[in-house]
């Protein structure tokens, strides 16, 4: 008997196991209408940050730049995810998110299409990112713009910093260089 439960436990923590998924297996859509496969930022560290323009937060743009110029490369990535989730502070079409981003703050790092980071229409990346059943180590929930979500070489989840943390932070650095 007491083998056939630690077998049935065995099983069970295999499929819980097997159910979570890897951030290799996203595939979401550029603001220009591409698919960005994040299968092709293996071997990078990879941070992932909801943003949006009118927001009190929407200086770290520069902060962020700043950050992807400097390490961004065959190691790091940025990732921006336009959110229109707090207080409508992302209205803009694709083409006005594209060229605010490219006038006010000259990015350079990829930006994704426009999708919601909460909520039922929550996106399937958000999910992973926020659920520890499919990411595997821990569940989050998305306070506001700019939230930052690190992501290690192997594609596993690291750390979610508070929108509060700036770019140029000691951690994110830290993170970074290490």
């Amino acid at each position: 008997m007491k083998s056939i439960i630690l077998f049935g436990l065995l099983l069970f923590s295999t499929i819980c196991i097997s159910a979570q998924s890897s951030i290799y297996d996203y595939t979401v859509e550029t603001l220009e209408g591409e698919d960005f496969s994040f299968s092709r930022l293996k071997g990078k560290k990879v941070m992932i940050v909801n943003t949006a323009s009118k927001c009190g937060f929407t200086p770290q743009y520069e902060g962020l730049e700043e950050l992807f110029r400097k390490y961004g490369g065959d190691d790091f990535v940025i990732v921006g995810f336009p959110a229109n989730n707090f207080l409508r502070q992302e209205p803009g079409t694709a083409e006005e998110i594209r060229e605010f981003c490219t006038k006010n703050y000259g990015v350079s790092f990829p930006i994704m299409a426009k999708i919601s980071v909460k909520g039922n229409d929550m996106a399937p990346i958000y999910q992973w990112l926020t659920q520890k059943s499919k990411n595997g180590v821990q569940d989050s929930k998305v306070k506001w713009n700019f939230q930052k979500y690190l992501i290690n070489e192997k594609g596993e989840l690291e750390k979610v910093l508070s929108p509060k943390t700036k770019p140029q932070s000691d951690e994110i650095i830290s993170w970074i260089e290490n």
